[in-house]
């Protein structure tokens, strides 16, 4: 076993959890879930299967991502980040394995793709793959940015380098539990872009960076999307994803994938934001008693 602890939020995922579990128990037997008051069976599988389980009423997601990290009860070297609804390829755990405990004393995060599956189709196209996430870093060298949306991993300091193979993301759940998902994330995405215009509060972020990491070149295509006009850079970005980048070639999938999450959400996101503008104009002070009313949501904590 590796000296290594992964990190999993939950809230009912039962469909996943032993799935998610049973990969990384080829590499390590010291997993730690957050869960916020699953009424299924997750808990109960996961403690089989010999995971510690803690509970923590849920603000946002990177709130509770850095609960788990402040009171994780392994003392190991290093720290990863999973959902429940992906696994890990046996390739990855072999790498895993064979380079953990040779890394050197510089090297303080590791990359790894991410492969997305959607309708059991591996969506390799559309600019999704490959998809460099910052998922293994050193215990004491990282948090989770507290952004609402888009959440990454942010290293204080060292050195970073690219795991070779993939976790897989798989929801198994059915297409209505998925567009209720993302209406939900819908909100969280507009009070991320808002942010970026009004700053309703600092935090800990990665830096905005055009030819830096990854998440530093998300991040920095994200203030430059928040310039953009409502509802023509839905269109905008589909076209982009769908034709420019050959998502086309992801089949009937591709074609849901890429005009739901590429087109649909994102529209979906400019006309809450169009509504809030409606109900309340552009006043920072009435946006945040806004999200407050209608949401419970406090866009300063």
């Amino acid at each position: 076993m590796q000296d290594i602890t992964v990190i999993i939020l939950t809230f009912n995922e039962e469909k996943h959890i032993e799935r998610c579990l049973k990969s990384l128990l080829t590499f390590t037997d010291k997993i730690f879930i957050v869960d916020s008051g699953s009424t299924d069976k997750t808990v109960e599988l996961a403690e089989s299967l010999g995971a510690k389980v803690t509970q923590n009423q849920w603000v946002n997601y990177a709130t509770q991502f850095n609960h788990g990290i402040k009171n994780n009860p392994y003392q190991t070297k290093w720290l990863m980040r999973m959902d429940a609804d992906e696994y890990v390829l046996p390739e990855l755990s072999e790498e895993i394995n064979q380079s953990l405990h040779n890394t050197p004393a510089e090297i303080s995060g590791m990359y790894i793709k991410r492969r997305v599956m959607f309708f059991d189709k591996w969506i390799r196209h559309g600019s999704y793959y490959p998809m460099w996430l910052l998922r293994i870093w050193r215990n004491g060298q990282g948090i989770c940015e507290e952004s609402w949306m888009d959440e990454h991993i942010k290293l204080f300091e060292g050195k970073t380098i690219q795991m070779k193979y993939d976790l897989v993301d798989h929801n198994l759940n059915n297409l209505t539990w998925w567009t209720q998902k993302h209406n939900l994330y819908a909100i969280r995405e507009v009070i991320d872009l808002l942010n970026i215009k009004y700053n309703f509060r600092d935090f800990e972020a990665v830096e905005p960076k055009l030819f830096g990491t990854q998440e530093q070149r998300k991040r920095y295509l994200k203030v430059k999307y928040a310039s953009v006009p409502l509802f023509t850079r839905p269109v905008f970005y589909f076209f982009y994803r769908y034709i420019f980048r050959l998502g086309f070639l992801d089949g009937k999938q591709g074609l849901m994938w890429h005009f739901l999450q590429g087109f649909w959400y994102r529209f979906l996101v400019d006309a809450k934001i169009y509504e809030v503008y409606h109900r309340v104009g552009r006043d920072k002070q009435a946006i945040k008693d806004f999200f407050k009313t209608e949401y419970g949501k406090d866009l300063e904590k």
